[in-house]
């Protein structure tokens, strides 16, 4: 791998004599012949290691140090001097050098420097990656999904969350919504501060209204005291309105003054309180369907809508079913103390044809209710809820739209079998192929007769 040097010094003969070196060592090399010339080079950005003088006229090497790390902390910084004192060695490495070279320089030994610095700023860089991808993981892994509809909302949520930007999080009602927001405020900078909640469709207008914006005392029949409203609570944090289309005319004109002006007064109080809450909502409504029935504001719509994440309904994403199968029943054998192995076939072939109206809340509720059911360690189609049990009708196999050619082929040799009390031979002849065709297809491996 090439990586790129800048050699900061004011004597040119070294300078070039530094360069043509890194480059026999394979090496692209930027050259400054001061501290400022070398800071502008190095804010472009695209620099690995430096190579630098104390001693510059203008910004000296030690100035250099400081900003490089200030800029970039991490970067290895190999200070060269013709003045080489402990004193000066020291007082190089503290302010974050990686080592220190006194001149005329030894080039073996500066090769061989260069290499272990560059060496261990990959391994640095493996690890910040390595922690931030399992950072990542921890904050979607109460999200489960793998299908490419599901990656597509993770991208999207990794790259808004680290921003002041508010964020619409649409979606048929049980997608997950609320997830979502947990992953957004837990990826932004404000993780450490409130993520505080508000479902905007269970209070009445002028109940939310003291819910978000607090109320003083006597300011209502019941106001007994001061109350701090949501948004007070969520400062420097993140407010997450479920259900922001539910919301009345009143409440948009005031909810859009606090996303413009960052202030509002609690309800019968006159003191204005500034605020600094990242907005996070989520609908279920077709917010353009409601400006258009002057039921929304179009202003409010776009101060919530700068970044939009649609969570796909569950019809859309079977691919993840199994995952999501398998964690459900999990957690419900669990809780309910009982031995769960998995569904047989009937019943996963039942599972798969659903479209899932109520989304992952109606599979959760229905996997619940299976375990509680099941009178064995295999979920059949006679424990599922009796909305599902009609799916599976005789005579046809129903193949989710998406399934790829493998599952398809395990679902239609399944079902066959299943159809013929378990008989295998029969399947076979139905489907004309082998026996050992049929176990090497649903195993993957070859059986011995």
């Amino acid at each position: 791998m090439k990586h790129r040097i800048l050699v900061a010094d004011d004597e040119k003969n070294i300078r070039q004599g530094l360069a043509a070196a890194l480059e026999l060592d394979g090496h692209e090399v930027a050259l400054a012949a001061d501290g400022e010339e070398a800071l502008k080079i190095f804010s472009r950005g695209d620099i690995d290691l430096v190579l630098s003088d104390l001693r510059m006229p203008g910004l000296s090497g030690e100035e250099l140090i400081e900003k490089i790390q200030s800029e970039t902390p991490g970067t290895p910084v190999i200070v060269l001097t013709g003045h080489g004192t402990v004193e000066t060695a020291v007082k190089a490495m503290r302010l974050g050098a990686w080592d220190f070279l006194t001149k005329p320089v030894n080039l073996d030994y500066l090769s061989l420097l260069v290499k272990q610095a560059l060496d261990n700023r990959e391994l640095l860089l493996k690890h910040k990656r390595l922690e931030e991808e399992l950072y990542r993981h921890k904050r979607f892994e109460t999200i489960i999904g793998k299908s490419s509809a599901m990656r597509r909302v993770f991208d999207t949520v990794s790259r808004a969350a680290p921003t002041r930007a508010s964020i619409l999080i649409t979606g048929e009602s049980g997608t997950g919504k609320e997830l979502v927001a947990d992953a957004i405020h837990g990826l932004s900078a404000r993780n450490e501060k409130p993520l505080i909640k508000v479902h905007c469709a269970a209070l009445a207008s002028t109940l939310l209204e003291s819910e978000l914006f607090g109320h003083e005392k006597g300011a209502f029949t019941g106001a007994a005291s001061r109350k701090r409203g949501r948004f007070e609570l969520a400062n420097e944090g993140t407010l997450f309105l479920d259900e922001i289309g539910e919301i009345d005319q009143n409440i948009q004109i005031k909810l859009l003054r606090v996303l413009q002006e960052r202030n509002f007064e609690r309800v019968g109080g006159e003191e204005t309180v500034e605020t600094d809450v990242r907005i996070v909502a989520a609908t279920n409504k077709d917010l353009k369907a409601e400006i258009d029935k002057g039921n929304f504001r179009e202003d409010l719509y776009f101060r919530l809508n700068v970044i939009n994440i649609h969570v796909p309904p569950l019809r859309e994403r079977k691919d993840d079913l199994p995952l999501l199968i398998t964690a459900f029943l999990k957690e419900f054998a669990e809780e309910n103390g009982k031995n769960i192995e998995g569904l047989n076939d009937k019943a996963r072939s039942c599972l798969y044809s659903y479209d899932w109206p109520g989304n992952i809340r109606e599979l959760r509720n229905c996997m619940e209710s299976a375990v509680v059911m099941s009178r064995s360690s295999l979920i059949t189609v006679d424990d599922l809820p009796p909305g599902l049990r009609k799916t599976s009708d005789e005579g046809w196999i129903r193949i989710p739209l998406g399934t790829n050619m493998e599952e398809a082929e395990k679902i239609i040799i399944r079902e066959t079998i299943s159809a013929h009390n378990g008989n295998q031979s029969k399947a076979a002849d139905i489907l004309g192929i082998g026996r050992k065709t049929i176990h090497r297809k649903l195993t993957g491996q070859e059986i011995n007769e």
